[in-house]
């Protein structure tokens, strides 16, 4: 069995699902966008002071660690819902906190001893770039771009819906493994952990080792 990964990404293909409703999810999720816009604002803003933090302590501050998990879980329900997986046809929660009713779950462990700081943080956030260019191949940095990988395969999910009424579930398993690569990929950049992602896929709804439900932060 694969080690643990403090992050906890997990998703439940909710079906069935609509034939069609998927063309206007986008259109649907506006208002999740415009606030994630200034989420993100925010969580860059942070992580900035986070980083500073670390720097000198060693320790990334807890409150903003719980606002920044709050961030890429709310990103991870719209991203689910409208464009990076398009599994549910439930609309999304407008919250940071977790919905354990809702089919996708983002929960991440706090570093409660502390990590790297100093001149080996900025050094081993480096040895990422590896991870960012295959999290950008996968899912477009987790924006999700059209000719990313998982957008071509949710593409692919999408006509095969409409056409056959069901959703593939090889290609959910393959979206949720790069979903899960990038989003670990980002938690590494943001200096919210000091575990090095893995190089291995990690495909399925569920964790490795997980009966599918994710803890909470």
């Amino acid at each position: 069995m694969p080690p643990a990964h403090p992050l906890h990404i997990e998703g439940r293909l909710d079906e069935p699902l609509s034939r069609w409703l998927w063309l206007v999810k986008w259109f649907l999720a506006i208002p999740h966008i415009v606030v994630l816009v200034f989420l993100w604002i925010a969580f860059a803003v942070l992580t900035l002071v986070a980083f500073v933090v670390r720097l000198f302590t060693g320790r990334y501050p807890r409150g903003i660690f719980e606002f920044n998990v709050g961030v890429l879980r709310w990103t991870w329900r719209v991203s689910y819902y409208a464009y990076g997986a398009l599994a549910t046809d439930r609309y999304p929660p407008f919250s940071l906190a977790d919905a354990p009713e809702y089919p996708a779950r983002l929960a991440m462990s706090y570093p409660e001893h502390g990590g790297r700081r100093g001149l080996p943080l900025i050094g081993w956030w480096i040895l990422g770039i590896p991870q960012y260019a295959i999290a950008g191949i996968l899912a477009g940095g987790w924006d999700v771009h059209p000719i990313s990988l998982v957008g071509v395969l949710v593409l692919v999910a999408m006509v095969l819906l409409a056409v056959g009424g069901s959703y593939h579930r090889g290609i959910f398993d393959l979206v949720m493994g790069f979903n899960r690569w990038a989003v670990r990929a980002m938690v590494f950049a943001a200096f919210m952990t000091d575990e090095y992602p893995p190089f291995r896929l990690d495909a399925g709804g569920a964790e490795p080792g997980s009966a599918g439900e994710t803890s909470d932060v």
